[in-house]
């Protein structure tokens, strides 16, 4: 044992080293047996899931929120981790949303940049034809007398200037013919009652020429024509054969139809977007095939207080005589009212709207994946499918244009700023997301036209509802209550055979929630015999069909939804047509032209 030491000591330096080497390899082995280990064989392993757990969720659907990997229980997606749909790091803003490539595409994103650009807007505008003002004549009697003869017999009869129109016998005529033939004796001597004399008959509407003839013959004159002052269309004949008439009554309205004026109904949204000389488009019903152009001549300064429109007036030519006053036109205004300016502008698909804010998506430079940023802008006037900023946006910026609204959801539920929480906030809890209608989202898919999976014949009983209600809208344009209920008593029953059976799912259920209201209003308008109440109920019906109609589809047909904003009590109020022309359900005669068309459904 003490040769053992004594070797020992003798090359402690080796010992030293091995001892090192040992310590050495039992580090590296350790590591490696802590990697490999699992509890199973004996050795507790190191869970770092439990540590930092992961809520995972759908890129699409981001109100399904799960503790664990898997796919999508409504697109069968892949789920992926919470906190990948959040921005993370130094150099980017916390309030970013990411997209995964999948998810954007799927969501149908698109984007383009913010460019500048001249504002152009065709105002689309409806109204009448109206004779000339200035081209309407009122003939009165200047003196009192009989009607001897009429040459004129009927309205609507045309005229040339100079022709006669009446013979009029006035023994006070005849009386100052006789007080001129004696003036003249005294024309050297008293000159001036020769002219008081001759001056009488001019206010008469004598001309010289007939004053001239009675001077020569010396005999006054017993009958006197009555001669139309313009060439033009007979309108109103006041008089007949063997009437006594007294001084400044009406005896005709002769107008010059050769020229007409276009007046056309202007919203005040439009009227900034129109202005003098701008090319007026228009079309006649009954003139089908025909265009006419024509420019403004004159904005009226005032809004009517009743229709909320003011009047814009273009001058047309009629020499053919085709064109009738009264006859209704279709007209639009291309306007240049952006001629020469460049204008930030941007599509009105990339905004989304709050009331009082205005929402765009701003994309992030930069970034591997899809992301984006909430900002609030400032609009300025709408330029037909474009809206002009005003405030908060730059050039080459780049936007979200389609499928806005999945980005602003996706943001809303995981807490960022949004459309309807601005100042962002913690989202919804799976707990609370368990409680949300899932229909909701099938619905919003079907409102925005995805009505292919509807079955066929489910869409063509919903047709036949829809040429139902065509005629029962005709009832409310002639505001005829006994045609509305007539016509009514079919959509209800079209409505009734409608089965529901042939929907699905979420399609079903969409179908059960809008059913209810649409018998009732059906129901409520069968009820009443007032035109007004009906109409009450109609505004209802509307509403409710428009989101039937949007789910659903119809088959092979296209319907335009038209509104009024001064129905409902300046509420305004929607109707479907299967044309493009306004006819005002609301108003009937009274107001057959308020309203525009405001979406074309295919």
């Amino acid at each position: 044992m003490k040769k053992i030491i004594n070797n020992i000591k003798g090359n402690y330096k080796l010992v030293i080293a091995v001892l090192v080497i040992g310590v050495l390899l039992g580090l590296v082995f350790s590591g490696s047996s802590d990697k490999t280990m699992t509890p199973s064989n004996g050795i507790e392993g190191h869970n770092h899931e439990s540590e930092d757990p992961t809520t995972w969720t759908c890129s699409m659907h981001p109100q399904i929120k799960q503790d664990k990997p898997g796919k999508c229980p409504i697109c069968a997606m892949e789920l992926i981790p919470l906190t990948t749909m959040q921005s993370s790091g130094d150099d980017v803003d916390p309030n970013e949303l990411v997209m995964s490539e999948s998810a954007a595409k799927l969501a149908d994103i698109q984007t383009m940049k913010v460019q500048f650009g001249v504002p152009e807007k065709s105002v689309r505008l409806q109204g009448k034809i109206h004779a000339d003002e200035r081209n309407i004549s009122e003939l009165t009697a200047r003196f009192g007398g009989r009607i001897e003869k009429l040459f004129v017999n009927f309205t609507g009869q045309t005229v040339r200037k100079g022709e006669k129109l009446a013979t009029i016998y006035s023994p006070d005529l005849v009386t100052a013919q006789r007080e001129l033939l004696e003036a003249i004796s005294f024309k050297s001597s008293r000159p001036s009652l020769y002219q008081a004399s001759k001056g009488k008959l001019k206010l008469w509407s004598l001309t010289d020429k007939q004053i001239e003839a009675i001077e020569i013959k010396g005999e006054p004159m017993l009958y006197f024509d009555v001669l139309s002052p313009i060439s033009g269309t007979v309108t109103m004949r006041h008089v007949a054969v063997g009437e006594y008439i007294k001084e400044g009554t009406k005896l005709f309205e002769v107008v010059d139809l050769s020229n007409l004026w276009v007046m056309l109904d202007a919203y005040e949204s439009d009227l900034p977007w129109i202005k003098m000389n701008d090319k007026v488009e228009f079309t006649v019903q009954a003139l089908p095939g025909k265009n006419y152009v024509a420019n403004v001549t004159f904005i009226d300064p005032f809004i009517d207080a009743k229709t909320r429109v003011a009047k814009v007036r273009a001058e047309v030519s009629n020499t053919n005589q085709l064109l009738k006053p009264e006859m209704f036109v279709n007209g639009s205004v291309k306007s240049e009212i952006g001629k020469g300016l460049n204008k930030l502008l941007i599509p009105k698909s990339a905004i989304l709207w709050t009331g009082k804010r205005a929402v765009v998506y701003v994309k992030v430079p930069n970034r591997e994946t899809p992301s984006f940023l909430y900002r609030e802008i400032v609009l300025g006037p709408e330029a037909g499918s474009f809206f002009v900023v005003a405030e908060g946006l730059k050039e080459n910026e780049e936007i979200a244009i389609n499928g806005v609204f999945k980005i602003d959801a996706a943001s809303q539920l995981i807490g960022l700023p949004s459309m309807m929480n601005p100042s962002g906030g913690a989202g919804s809890t799976p707990h609370d997301m368990s409680k949300m209608d899932m229909g909701a989202s099938i619905k919003s898919k079907t409102l925005k036209g995805d009505s292919k999976s509807v079955d066929e014949k489910f869409k063509s009983q919903l047709t036949s509802v829809y040429k139902a209600y065509l005629n029962m809208k005709d009832g409310f344009i002639d505001s005829d209550a006994d045609k509305v209920k007539k016509t009514a008593r079919v959509v209800k029953e079209d409505l009734n055979k409608v089965d529901m059976a042939l929907l699905k799912g979420d399609s079903h259920m969409l179908w059960m929630k809008e059913l209810p209201t649409l018998k009732k209003s059906i129901g409520e308008i069968l009820k009443f015999d007032n035109i007004k109440k009906q109409r009450e109920a109609f505004v209802t019906f509307n509403q409710v069909f428009y989101n039937a109609i949007k789910a659903f589809g119809l088959n092979k047909v296209t319907t335009y939804y038209q509104f009024c904003p001064m129905a409902n009590d300046n509420k305004g109020a929607y109707w479907f047509s299967n044309s493009e022309e306004i006819k005002n359900p609301y108003y009937g005669e009274d107001m057959i032209g308020c309203g525009e068309v405001k979406e074309t459904i295919k």
